[in-house]
């Protein structure tokens, strides 16, 4: 087979249609807008979220509460999740993406003191909470904050 010999397999390749060319085209004079109106205007439609002057949904559910755009949010991990480390390993942020334990580690790692921790662990992460630190330094290991 020779590159001048190649060609699309059957019925890939349709030809694109050219709406508003004619009524023998199938589709001509409005072009399948309909007679008149918003929708048949170009430019015209109306915007995501529109409700047709109806107040949207968006302003009518009450907002409550603050949110901090600056907070620090955590990506946590249980003390109980590190047993799958070998013995004497550091584990850092790098190591618990590869195991598999977080996809995204936000503004940093948190390790939680659910569970019981059974290996030797060093563990560098950004923060602790205080009863995983002791659950990880009873098991001999060291917790490090970043």
């Amino acid at each position: 087979m020779n590159l001048h010999e190649l060609s699309p397999a059957p019925g890939s390749n349709k030809s694109s249609f050219r709406k508003g060319r004619g009524h023998g085209s199938g589709n001509g004079k409005t072009a399948g807008k309909g007679h008149k109106g918003q929708q048949a205007r170009s430019g015209g439609g109306v915007r995501p979220g529109f409700e047709g002057g109806q107040m949207p949904l968006q302003r009518r559910i009450p907002k409550r509460g603050f949110n901090n755009i600056f907070a620090t949010v955590y990506a946590t991990v249980n003390v109980s999740d590190l047993n799958k480390f070998e013995d004497g390993a550091v584990v850092d942020t790098e190591a618990i993406v590869k195991a598999g334990l977080l996809k995204k580690t936000l503004d940093g790692v948190k390790i939680l003191g659910n569970g019981e921790l059974t290996k030797k662990l060093t563990v560098n992460v950004k923060a602790f909470s205080e009863s995983a630190r002791q659950k990880i330094e009873q098991a001999g290991g060291k917790a490090e904050v970043i």
